[in-house]
């Protein structure tokens, strides 16, 4: 506590035992040197590893005591090895997408009612593309502008996620869509978020394009420290891991239009395998660029 208050500038009177060590200020070059102290002072190896295992000073604690408990939920099960042909359960369901579709039920009534999400393409989606000159409309005015898109994609409570409004607008909206819908389906399963905290739950998420990332990245002045997060794929995955504290793989991978099912193909091996007692299988899209449907266009897709 010494060294947040005469390092890292926190009062006494203000240091939450229970909030985040990254809350409080605390980086990878101040885990370094307390790791240092604490070993130290304890007379034993404390890695730095172990403020990112343990983020917040009770939990630190609790374990270079040996008094932490044993975080369990009623997802967790054996880590026995499971048989390649054990039935894997479903347990909770969530998604998004194109015609106002907000969970499993709305999309089972739109497929019953055989609507169709198809429409032309939002009139602000490509508007910076529109920068007058003659070969971009020409361009533009050949592309198909037909497809299925979501609806307030910059729409995102970031607030509920304990995230600030600065970080929030770098994150690629891909991340924000993977936050919210996972945390619904973890509501339509009946299970508590914070019931797996520290679980080995594993977070498979397909995902192939990074278009908000190039995006951004293209504008020099705006870079900041939030805008390599926000932009990375794998951080797609990382992210949900990261603020639900799971401790099971954490990967986004990318096969293009198959990535969504290879991700709950690696979901059930993990489980089999032990890896993860509980898997977030997921898949998420968005297309904000034109140059993805000239591209098709070009090769008559």
């Amino acid at each position: 506590m010494d060294y947040l208050v005469t390092n890292i500038g926190c009062s006494p009177e203000e240091i939450d035992f229970d909030a985040s060590l990254n809350d409080l200020g605390v980086g990878s070059r101040d885990s370094v040197v307390l790791s240092g102290e604490l070993s130290e002072l304890l007379g034993q190896p404390v890695s730095p590893i172990e403020f990112w295992q343990h983020p917040t000073i009770n939990d630190l604690a609790r374990f270079l005591t040996g008094s932490e408990p044993e975080f369990e939920s009623d997802a967790t099960v054996s880590l026995d090895r499971v048989s390649m042909d054990e039935p894997i359960a479903v347990v909770g369901v969530g998604c998004r997408f194109p015609g106002e579709i907000y969970g499993p039920d709305s999309l089972w009534q739109f497929l019953s009612d055989g609507r169709s999400a198809v429409t032309e393409i939002p009139p602000d989606r490509w508007a910076p593309f529109h920068d007058g000159s003659p070969e971009a409309e020409a361009v533009l005015s050949r592309t198909t502008r037909w497809g299925s898109f979501l609806s307030d994609i910059d729409g995102f409570d970031a607030e509920f996620f304990e995230i600030m409004s600065r970080e929030a607008a770098k994150m690629d909206p891909q991340q924000r869509l993977l936050l919210e819908v996972a945390w619904e389906a973890l509501e339509y399963a009946g299970m508590p978020p914070s019931s797996l905290r520290h679980s080995q739950t594993g977070v498979f998420v397909g995902a192939c394009l990074g278009e908000y990332g190039y995006l951004a990245s293209n504008d020099l002045p705006s870079i900041d420290a939030w805008s390599n997060t926000g932009g990375a794929l794998s951080i797609i995955a990382n992210r949900l891991s990261y603020y639900l504290d799971l401790r099971g793989p954490s990967l986004a991978l990318d096969t293009a239009c198959s990535s969504s099912l290879v991700a709950i193909h690696l979901a059930c091996q993990s489980l089999r395998a032990g890896d993860s007692n509980l898997a977030i299988a997921a898949g998420v899209n968005l297309l904000l660029l034109p140059a993805v449907f000239q591209g098709f266009d070009q090769a008559g897709a």
